[in-house]
């Protein structure tokens, strides 16, 4: 979290956070987010644009900020609220990005996620499987074919997620391209106000054509189910299902994408623990529950504003003040995971990350970028047990320049 200085005199001495681990240290904790939570499970820290907002570094508070809702609110608008550093918006934007349910509170967004709620359930997206599984193993025989080396980000981590969400929201092919632009560009860091602007006003431009497109011809997917059985119904506005498919197109791929490029890296770092996810398939469940754990690769949020005095972690938080949650240093708190810094695939309570969020906001479609993960990692360790990178670890362009990290590109040969 770049965009975070502390300011506290409890941790005066911790120095910026950035939002990726330091440079030689990958796989790290970003700076300073382990001294902070030694010190006390919140911290005031001072954003870029002069407010201030408390740092929740811990797992128990985490969970206690995020499962209430009535006290913390999601609407940016909400005096106090932590916009600084946050992607897709501020407080006075309408923009399709700002206006979608993930920044609402209940009752509004208790009745739009429902409206989702099917579309994830274990159940559908189980069903997805073997389409996923088909799809895998496509990109693996267009890697042979390519040759070695090959990238693996541009030639599996991104192409199977967005070819997943692009199914499920019945999003064209040749169109895939388009929006893995537009979210790498929302996603940068260095991208301007006015750029962010621009890119927002790109995506709700693509998503009208392609809603505009299932109203006429309505299908099979997800955004032609809901424009015939809520849009003409009139439980939801055409706006509202913009907004919708905007979280849902952000949100569905480059999450997964990157996980699918660390988790793959870690492995190839780790033949042991590899052979052992080789020897038994039913272990990879619960490994893409530590690598969740371990990688927590949202590095900016999620945020909240405090509605109403209360106590958590022995601070006083106050209504009008903002909180932040540091997903990397909840997920590696050493009161819930021992040892967490290390991968262990045999975790008991791995499941307990907050990788997805936590409480009424947690990721609407979590089951899917579950089973996606299962799947890649499956596959590519059975099709290519000696996969390693092709390129020195201080070579690999680590994604320090994004608020969801990753790689920009991983090079393996075989």
């Amino acid at each position: 979290m770049s965009d975070l200085t502390v300011s506290s005199p409890v941790a005066s001495a911790v120095p910026p956070l950035p939002v990726a681990p330091p440079p030689g240290c990958p796989f790290g904790l970003p700076a300073g987010l382990d001294a902070l939570r030694a010190e006390a499970p919140l911290s005031r820290v001072s954003l870029d644009d002069g407010s201030e907002a408390w740092l929740v570094t811990s797992h128990a508070e985490a969970r206690a900020v995020l499962g209430d809702h009535r006290r913390f609110s999601s609407v940016p608008a909400t005096p106090g609220f932590p916009t600084s550093g946050m992607v897709g918006g501020s407080t006075t934007d309408t923009n399709i990005v700002s206006l979608g349910f993930i920044r609402m509170d209940p009752p509004e967004h208790t009745r739009l996620r429902r409206m989702l709620t099917g579309e994830f359930m274990v159940r559908r997206v189980e069903a997805l499987r073997p389409r996923i599984e088909e799809l895998a193993e496509g990109l693996c025989d267009a890697m042979e074919r390519a040759g070695r080396p090959v990238d693996l980000v541009s030639a599996m981590a991104l192409p199977l997620p967005s070819s997943v969400i692009g199914l499920l929201l019945g999003i064209p092919e040749e169109d895939h391209p388009r929006f893995r632009d537009i979210t790498a560009r929302m996603n940068s860091r260095e991208c301007s106000p006015a750029e962010l602007a621009g890119v927002l006003n790109e995506l709700a431009a693509y998503l009208d054509e392609l809603v505009t497109a299932k109203e006429h011809d309505p299908g099979e997917d997800l955004l032609s189910r809901l424009v015939v059985e809520q849009v003409r119904s009139g439980e939801l506005s055409r706006h509202e299902l913009l907004a919708i498919a905007a979280v849902l197109l952000i949100g569905g791929f480059e999450t997964t994408a990157n996980m699918i490029g660390l988790s793959a890296l870690t492995l190839m770092r780790d033949p042991e623990t590899a052979e052992r996810l080789r020897q038994d398939p039913a272990l990879i469940r619960g490994a893409v529950e530590e690598l969740l754990r371990l990688h927590s690769i949202i590095r900016n949020g999620p945020r909240r504003a405090v509605t109403e005095d209360v106590e958590i972690g022995g601070r006083r938080l106050r209504a009008g003040e903002g909180v932040i949650i540091a997903i990397p240093a909840v997920n590696r708190d050493p009161r819930e995971f021992g040892n967490p810094d290390v991968l262990d695939i045999g975790r008991p309570n791995a499941a307990r990350h907050v990788a997805f969020g936590f409480g009424v906001h947690q990721c609407v479609g979590q089951t899917l970028a579950r089973v996606e993960l299962q799947i890649a990692v499956a596959t590519l360790l059975r099709r290519f047990p000696t996969m390693r990178p092709a390129v020195p670890l201080e070579q690999l362009p680590f994604r320090v320049d994004m608020t969801i990290y990753g790689l920009h590109a991983l090079p393996v040969t075989w």
